[in-house]
């Protein structure tokens, strides 16, 4: 392994402790995420990683499932690169692209192959309406015949439940001051260490151009995720894990 590879995995664990700063009872939900694809897809299975930022479900995935290979997508150039520095020792059974969901082409990444399952985490949220819409769709066009859909994401409260909004915040508050009292980098400071490295610092410009005009985050909740995965035809929909607004959401083509 080089030295780039080495920093890549030391900053992809750093990742790990940054995000789950912010979500509390993160491995919880991928350990859910993971049971069910072990009860849902075959020892083969070839595996989507959708919006993966630098590769952790790939990561648990190809750990736990020494038959599975997976594909991930995202358009973020650096983190794309940290993952593919990161994840190198797992060889061929990891194959990780940069591709917009905003673009119905991203699964060309594919190559024609149909995924047994299509995994997110913490990442769709950030898709207008629509867009989130039509990746479903795109989701269940490419997905083989009994194929599954976990997308474990922060997701908008309804309306007039001011307590559960409160309890949300209070536990993201206690979450961020436990975690960075025990070490863990915040967001700011864990992307500076990543751009300040010489190997990832060139993709830097090329990031800032690619998010400059998207939106701020929609704000959609439970419900629109469940109709909007149902309206793209898959046959089951719902919650099958929830921690106060932390949901992973299942559904079954």
């Amino acid at each position: 392994m080089t030295a780039v590879a080495d920093w890549s995995r030391a900053h992809l664990a750093a990742w790990d402790r940054q995000q789950a700063a912010y979500i509390n009872r993160r491995e919880d939900r991928f350990a859910v995420m993971l049971d069910v694809l072990a009860e849902t897809a075959p020892a083969g299975a070839l595996v989507v990683d959708l919006a993966c930022g630098p590769g952790s479900v790939s990561a648990r995935v190809l750990d736990r499932f020494p038959g599975m290979t997976c594909v991930a997508v995202d358009l973020d150039p650096l983190l794309v690169e940290l993952g593919r520095q990161a994840l190198a020792g797992h060889g061929d059974r990891v194959e990780l692209h940069e591709a917009d969901l905003w673009d119905p082409t991203w699964t060309r990444v594919l190559g024609g192959r149909r995924p047994h399952a299509v995994l997110s985490s913490t990442a769709l949220h950030w898709l207008p309406a629509d867009v989130l819409a039509r990746v479903y769709r795109d989701a269940a066009d490419v997905l083989q015949p009994g194929g599954v859909l976990l997308n474990a994401d922060h997701l908008r409260q309804p309306s007039g439940r001011p307590l559960f909004e409160e309890l949300g915040r209070r536990d993201d508050a206690a979450t961020q001051a436990r975690d960075h009292a025990a070490g863990a980098l915040t967001w700011d400071a864990w992307f500076a260490e990543l751009v300040a490295h010489p190997h990832f610092a060139p993709l830097a410009p090329e990031r800032e151009r690619r998010y400059a005009d998207r939106p701020p985050n929609p704000d959609l909740g439970l419900d629109f995720h469940v109709a909007a995965l149902r309206a793209a035809q898959f046959r089951e929909a719902g919650p099958v894990w929830q921690h106060l607004d932390d949901y992973v959401v299942l559904a079954q083509r």
